[in-house]
């Protein structure tokens, strides 16, 4: 093997009949340099986008989410719950009620959904760090507040300086709709905006309104103790997966135990099938540039058909001399591939220092330049591929020398 390589190493620089040869070569490695540096920052880029979505959602989502199995609601009382706070991996647990409320300002109506929060809510999440106008702040000891999504407050037309009431309506729990008075099968609350926050997706900043969980009683005839989730926030230093399987064996199967994760899971599934795509893409298009490798290999092949001749005469047999320029190949592919590699590294060091690709003009979106994140995994991955279609790409023409004594 080592006298192999060492001949393909001196074939791949030395002088050879045709200049096209070495043209093609360097092409070729050029083409999978550059797709195994696009296949690096593309990668990388979107795993900068999840990193990113994922820190976003951390400021307001728990570490984790409670709810009933089946039914909407549950009650938060007994001796199961009290064993559940007193989990050692549990640093504090939140009430809430979500539900779908309608909001009225002024002549705007609009669906929202309503998160009734208790007073630990601000201390459970990172509220304040997405706040962007106003304050949080949800009864101030006289008037129910709401914090609202910024992308609702500008549907509704309202700011945190406003002095005018929101006013809240849902159908009364247990009451039949009267056709002749439709209005007394409502409840209605009135609350005062507080502030706005931003947590930069739709699903939140467009339908999200925070309040109080008592006036979220009131509205929705909820008891005292009844819920339709819990929001839980672990100890520091602690694992999610093993805290995950402590409280769910502590609640049983009639509560559903979500991670951060699992509480979007669609939209983390929808990101993994965009990278997996992409990649795929990305492969193709590697697939394409090592055909280059082919062309170059038997290209290569014809001119050395004397040294073929006399390795053969040497001793050499079939199996050595094919062996000869696969590797011959497969330096090539590893030429491109550790070009490649160094450019795509060097590419997103400079883009996550010091930002060369902007976001728009750089102040519509929370950040101005692509995020980046390198995980040793993808890096891995790439050279696996890329290795091993030119490994292929080698085996094709190398496996059609023939030699006769």
């Amino acid at each position: 093997m080592r006298t192999e390589l060492k001949i393909a190493w001196r074939y791949l620089f030395a002088k050879k009949q045709y200049n096209a040869i070495h043209i093609i070569s360097g092409i070729s490695a050029a083409a999978v340099g550059v797709v195994t540096a696009a296949m690096i920052c593309v990668l990388s880029v979107m795993n900068g986008f999840g990193t990113m979505v994922e820190q976003m959602f951390s400021l307001f989502d728990p570490d984790i989410r409670v709810t009933a199995t089946t039914g909407k609601s549950f009650y938060d009382q007994g001796e199961t719950f009290d064993a559940l706070r007193q989990l050692p991996c549990i640093e504090m647990v939140s009430q809430t009620i979500e539900e779908t409320a309608l909001v009225q300002f002024d002549d705007k109506q609009m669906p929202v959904r309503l998160h009734g929060v208790d007073s630990t809510f601000q201390q459970l999440t990172q509220i304040h760090r997405i706040i962007t106008d106003g304050h949080y702040e949800v009864y101030d000891g006289a008037f129910d507040r709401t914090v609202l999504g910024v992308g609702l407050a500008a549907q509704l037309g309202i700011g945190a300086r406003f002095v005018s009431p929101l006013h809240l309506y849902a159908p009364k729990r247990h009451t039949k709709v009267n056709m002749l008075r439709p209005d007394q099968s409502f409840n209605d609350e009135v609350c005062f905006i507080a502030g706005t926050f931003a947590v930069q997706q739709a699903t939140y900043d467009e339908e999200v309104m925070l309040v109080d969980i008592d006036l979220t009683r009131r509205l929705l005839d909820y008891t005292e103790t009844e819920v339709t989730a819990l929001l839980i926030k672990l100890s520091p230093n602690t694992s999610v997966k093993q805290a995950k399987k402590e409280i769910q064996h502590t609640l049983g199967n009639d509560y559903t135990v979500l991670d951060r994760y699992e509480q979007h899971k669609d939209f983390f599934r929808i990101l993994h099938v965009e990278k997996l795509l992409t990649a795929l893409l990305l492969i193709f298009i590697l697939l394409i540039a090592t055909f280059n490798i082919v062309g170059s290999l038997t290209m290569l092949i014809v001119d050395k058909q004397r040294d073929i001749q006399t390795l053969n005469h040497l001793g050499a047999n079939c199996q050595m001399i094919q062996r000869i320029f696969l590797f011959e190949g497969w330096l090539i592919s590893s030429l491109g591939a550790a070009i490649g590699l160094v450019i795509g590294l060097i590419i997103c060091l400079l883009q996550e220092h010091c930002g060369l690709l902007k976001l728009g003009n750089g102040t519509e979106y929370v950040l101005s330049a692509y995020p980046v994140s390198v995980q040793t995994l993808d890096v891995l991955l790439v050279c696996v591929i890329v290795l091993s279609l030119g490994a292929i790409a080698a085996w094709i023409p190398a496996r059609r020398i023939k030699v006769t004594k």
